[in-house]
């Protein structure tokens, strides 16, 4: 990473004076969250992926759950109080978030919708999320990851 290269969510952090270490690698659109944490030397439970579905009523939410797991959408219908919920489609993503599959973060998209992280999170002293961009990670604190992108803590990934 260039000494100087800031994401937008690098910006944010900055803004908000929180806390955050960035990490960079060769950005790769097709690794997964798991070879990503491999290249992180970081154990794949403390890596989020950021997920965007639509609930049934048409509402927008968020989803923050580690690359190992899978967002179970039930589980997700029911704290969101929706009846039922999906995944957008790949190319309504930048148009929603401003941010490209593979640089989602729950932090700075353009409008703030209503986010659930899993609470695994919680356990853990650091954890890592992309910082916008595909090549970038920011490591963090999960308490100032769930003030800064308002997030509710729940039981959202499969068994």
């Amino acid at each position: 990473m260039k000494q100087n290269e800031k994401t937008n969510v690098m910006r944010v952090l900055d803004g908000k004076k929180i806390p955050y270490e960035a990490h960079s690698y060769e950005a790769d659109p097709t690794l997964t969250g798991e070879q990503i944490a491999g290249i992180l030397g970081e154990d794949a439970q403390k890596v989020f992926k950021t997920l965007v579905t639509q609930g049934k009523t048409g509402a927008y939410y968020v989803f923050v759950v580690p690359v190992n797991g899978e967002l179970n959408l039930k589980k997700a219908a029911k704290a969101s109080g929706e009846k039922s919920i999906e995944m957008i489609k790949q190319k309504d993503l930048l148009g929603l978030t401003g941010y490209v599959h593979g640089g989602c973060s729950p932090i700075g998209m353009k409008k703030q919708f209503r986010t659930f992280i899993h609470e695994t999170a919680a356990t853990f002293e650091k954890m890592f999320v992309s910082a916008g961009k595909v090549g970038f990670q920011i490591e963090l604190s999960p308490k100032d990851l769930i003030s800064v992108a308002r997030c509710e803590v729940a039981d959202i990934i499969g068994d």
